[in-house]
């Protein structure tokens, strides 16, 4: 959130709002491709190279991770792709990490840290090299910070370029100082619950200061890091990225020479390549890709809990009946979840109830989901003015993600159980990236929409999804919207909900460090937006990899990774 000398109006808004001025679409959301659609962007093979260098029990060789989308950028600061941060964070370090296949925090380039009020001191780690030779200390960070943020530093990319992480993950930092080359003070606006975590997230990665200085917007296509990996190439005609060992790692790895990134668009097309061994780790399966892998006898199908929501929102700021809570709910009713997630996501996802999964601090066990009443629904409907029923589009993307792996059945549903209760639904359909610029200027009137979390702190989905941005004595009196043009409004909050109530509970939540209080507050605003329905609650859906048998130490890491450096082929 910003040392930045000359960000008043912005200050301000963090300031009333909440410390965390929103993206237009965030790697949470992001993610990658899911499910079993066929219709292929790009296919390619892995080529698994692999080779035995004869490292007695640390086989080498070359690693071949396949995905089904490529990556547009390789500065984490110039993106909000998922798919990016799969790449970068082989290439670069946080000053605080995730530990593998957990939420809780660990040492990264950071080796002791201490929050006291607004204050946070870090003891920075010795010895650190950068992949081009410089040694990494405090200042690089400062730089990295202010590259991110402010826009008064001599080498900030750019508005269009600097994404709108920046503001959200670190806007809440009044000022950063490299107290020595090895210790790092960092001034806060006010006292901030996530800033732990905050720092732990793929976009609080550290550059060099030298690289900034020399290859300024270069750093897209020409990363330098400290971490397990280095960049060597990246032929972008055919989606293939590679990257070499770091021999000069400070941590754990890596134990593989290479690691390549390829892409496979269809997903049953991706199962296929890594039971023929081209591809050693693939992602983005859906029900049937995941039984290809189960049924394969040279790979193994990996699974957890996922740490995300899939939901369908109302833009009450456009569409006049859904600003009626009876309206809301009675969609809520009419709509049958649970055969959406029992049948069409066939067992890899469960139904939700509430913004956040069980696994989060805050999580309201004593919610249950809406049930399919379409008697309930007429009957919500006529006390809500609308017993004729009305229409509205259903904006939907075309290709599968993890929290929606078959968005063009969901949607046929719900166009299906709302026809029963007289609402008419027409279905429009976009590829992703055109999607997501549709529903954050607003166009639609519901939208399908997900989020997988960047740091499992309950605030990255309360704040992050459904916090208007705005003041909340900015918001109407007897009204619980706001429009999209609205100053500071927050684009991830695609139903334009502005419930005054919600904001207080998930704004005083940001300002408290006792985990006790926080679950209580985020327990409540759980229990207020399930009641007041500006969603659609569908679905947490579980990751999914598949791992192929020669690879050993891979663990799914249901935030950050994956943690490459620790696999090895044998």
């Amino acid at each position: 959130m910003a040392s930045r000398d000359r960000l008043t109006d912005r200050r301000n808004f963090l300031k009333a709002a909440g410390g965390a001025a929103a993206a237009a679409t965030l790697a949470g959301c992001i993610g990658g491709n899911t499910g079993d659609d066929d219709s292929s962007t790009s296919d390619g093979n892995g080529g698994g190279d692999n080779t035995d260098n004869g490292n007695g029990g640390d086989k080498s060789g070359t690693l071949t991770y396949t995905r089904g989308s490529g990556s547009g950028s390789l500065d984490f600061q110039n993106t909000t792709s998922g798919e990016a941060a799969k790449v970068t964070n082989q290439i670069y370090d946080t000053l605080i990490a995730f530990k593998p296949g957990k939420t809780s925090l660990t040492e990264g380039l950071a080796t002791n840290w201490k929050v006291d009020g607004k204050t946070v001191t870090l003891d920075l780690r010795k010895n650190v090299k950068f992949h081009n030779g410089e040694t990494f200390t405090a200042d690089d960070f400062v730089a990295s910070y202010r590259r991110f943020v402010d826009t008064d530093y001599k080498y900030y990319p750019g508005k269009k370029y600097a994404s709108s992480y920046g503001p959200y993950t670190l806007g809440v930092i009044e000022d950063v100082k490299a107290k020595s080359d090895n210790e790092l003070e960092i001034t806060l606006e006010k006292k901030y619950a996530p800033i732990l975590p905050n720092l732990a997230m793929f976009v609080s990665a550290v550059h060099s200061k030298k690289a900034i200085e020399e290859k300024g917007k270069d750093l897209k296509s020409d990363p330098v890091g400290t971490g397990p990996f280095k960049f060597k190439n990246w032929d972008t005609n055919n989606n293939r990225i590679r990257l070499e060992k770091n021999d000069d790692y400070w941590g754990d790895g890596p134990y593989v020479d290479e690691v390549v990134f390829t892409v496979v668009g269809s997903n049953t097309s991706r199962a296929q390549t890594l039971d023929t061994g081209n591809a050693d780790i693939i992602d983005g399966l859906g029900a049937q890709s995941s039984k290809q892998v189960k049924q394969s006898g040279n790979a193994e199908l990996v699974s957890a809990a996922g740490i995300n929501v899939g939901y369908m929102a109302f833009n009450m700021a456009k569409v006049k009946p859904f600003r009626k809570k009876k309206v809301r709910q009675a969609i809520s009713y009419a709509i049958n979840t649970k055969a959406i997630v029992n049948t069409i996501f066939d067992g890899i996802a469960k139904e939700a109830n509430q913004p956040i999964p069980e696994s989060v601090m805050g999580y309201n066990d004593s919610i249950s989901p809406y049930e399919h009443n379409p008697e309930k629904a007429k009957k919500l409907l006529k006390e809500a003015g609308y017993g004729d029923g009305f229409s509205f589009e259903l904006a939907t993307f075309k290709n599968p993600r993890t929290y929606n792996p078959s968005p063009i059945q969901a949607a046929q549903t719900v166009k299906s159980n709302l026809h029963q209760v007289g609402i008419e639904v027409t279905i429009h359909q976009q590829a992703f990236d055109p999607f997501l610029d549709y529903t954050s200027s607003g166009k639609h009137d519901a939208c399908f929409l997900g989020w997988m979390t960047d740091n499992a702190d309950p605030d990255n989905f309360y704040y992050a999804l459904l916090h208007p941005g705005v003041s909340i004595d900015k918001v109407p009196k007897g009204q619980d919207w706001v429009s999209f043009d609205a100053e500071n409004f927050n684009t991830l909050n695609v139903a334009g909900w502005a419930n005054t109530d919600f904001m207080k509970l998930v704004e005083d939540a940001q300002v408290t460090y006792d985990n006790a209080t926080r679950k209580k507050k985020y327990k409540k605003a759980g229990k207020l937006a399930h009641d007041e329905a500006p969603w659609v609650f569908m679905d947490h859906a579980k990751d999914l990899r598949g791992v192929h048998n020669r690879v050993s130490g891979f663990e799914l890491a249901p935030i950050s990774g994956p943690f490459l450096r620790l696999v090895k082929l044998n």
